[in-house]
């Protein structure tokens, strides 16, 4: 099968993306509005950039009225984010907290989740997830005829949990970290293998 993109209607481009495209890692990014309402959200189109300085990129589409969702609002407001790697075992909540709910709802409540003060941002984090980064806004670009808004955060700070680790750095398969799939469907990481690569 061969498609032409062109030829596609609206909203048929994006179902052919989530289903190529996998699995995508997931930010599940907790804001803080001017008001001060906490906010979870994940967003799959999400991954790395740079090393030096370390930025992350994460891509949050509008709403179909085209409004703002309420973590880009609070985003270009306050400038400040913790991207948490949803697992496994918390992946039912992760899921929970995309439900399109009202700006003034905590979704941490909501998703009967535990928070923690962040140390270099606003935004509060999730106690007891595996993995967190505080971040600051370095950049935000509008792209696409939605548009979306497309974010490159900073990372100032990893919290990752001891039981991650080995060698030193977190283990995926021990992570378990949930992956976007298409549909309705995601995976993890825990069935992991090793490909050497040439020269090492």
């Amino acid at each position: 099968m061969e498609i032409d993109v062109s030829t596609l209607a609206p909203g048929a481009a994006y179902r052919w993306m989530i289903a190529c495209v996998v699995p995508r890692p997931i930010a599940w990014v907790s804001t803080l509005s001017v008001a001060g309402v906490p906010n979870l959200a994940p967003f799959s189109f999400f991954g790395g950039v740079t090393s030096d300085p370390p930025i992350v990129m994460v891509s949050v589409g509008r709403r179909r009225d085209g409004s703002r969702k309420d973590t880009a609002t609070n985003l270009l407001a306050t400038r400040e984010a913790v991207v948490h790697v949803p697992d496994r075992e918390r992946a039912s909540a992760m899921v929970a907290t995309s439900a399109d709910v009202a700006p003034d709802v905590d979704e941490f409540e909501l998703a009967g989740l535990a928070t923690l003060a962040a140390v270099q941002v606003r935004p509060p984090r999730i106690a007891d997830a595996p993995i967190a980064m505080e971040c600051s806004l370095e950049r935000h670009e509008e792209l696409g005829r939605g548009p979306v808004d497309l974010f490159l955060l900073r990372i100032l700070r990893f919290h990752v949990a001891d039981a991650l680790l080995v060698d030193g750095l977190p283990d995926a398969a021990r992570l378990r970290a949930v992956g976007r799939l298409g549909r309705e469907d995601y995976c993890d990481t825990s069935a992991t293998f090793r490909i050497p690569r040439p020269g090492r």
